[in-house]
């Protein structure tokens, strides 16, 4: 595998078993980005692996911020930025093969936490968009169904074990899986009639 897998050092991957704290930072976060940017999102959700009691996961808080609009993310990026977030860059970050290039359901924006914080990764998302939801579809689906978040996490450790140096490396191993989860927590979708939560979580 290595032969065909030559990452070269980056960033070390570090897991750790879940914190329960994570809940309470995001918490804490979630009110304090309301406070910063008022009544102009429409959610902010908890998402990722800190987001999955059980799960194992690096020590980096994501976050998903629902606007009713994209162009809305342009005045947000500048409203959080005035209070010291980082970044605030436009992306198409292909997920899921199979939409189109530059597709708006693939359309996002990115931040940073501010200087000398806890790291965190703000998602600025359209509402109602594939990403947003695949975001939250993932982690409920985890919640929910503790083999497959176990066998996840333990996919996760090997992972990290094989590309302990390089956080490209472990993000390639895992970027097929997300693809077979998708697959499965749509199946589990189905069955459950699951619906995104209209609270922010």
């Amino acid at each position: 595998m290595h032969r065909f897998l030559n990452f070269a050092p980056s960033r070390p991957v570090v897991l750790q078993p879940y914190q329960a704290g994570w809940a309470h930072e995001f918490a804490t976060l979630a009110q304090r980005l309301r406070a910063a940017v008022g009544p102009g999102l429409v959610k902010i959700n908890h998402i990722g692996s800190t987001a999955v009691p059980g799960l194992c996961a690096k020590d980096v808080l994501d976050v998903q911020l629902q606007v009713s609009s994209i162009a809305d993310a342009v005045s947000l990026t500048q409203q959080l930025r005035a209070v010291g977030f980082q970044k605030g860059e436009s992306l198409i970050y292909d997920m899921f093969h199979g939409l189109p290039a530059h597709s708006p359901e693939l359309h996002k924006f990115y931040m940073r936490e501010p200087l000398g914080e806890r790291r965190m990764h703000l998602h600025i998302r359209e509402a109602e968009r594939f990403n947003a939801r695949y975001a939250l579809l993932f982690r409920d689906y985890l919640r929910a169904q503790s083999s497959a978040r176990d066998e996840y996490g333990e996919f996760k450790l090997r992972a990290a074990a094989l590309f302990p140096h390089s956080i490209e490396g472990y993000l390639f191993l895992k970027e097929p899986v997300f693809h077979l989860l998708y697959y499965a927590a749509e199946l589990w979708a189905e069955k459950v009639q699951w619906k995104p939560a209209d609270e922010n979580d």
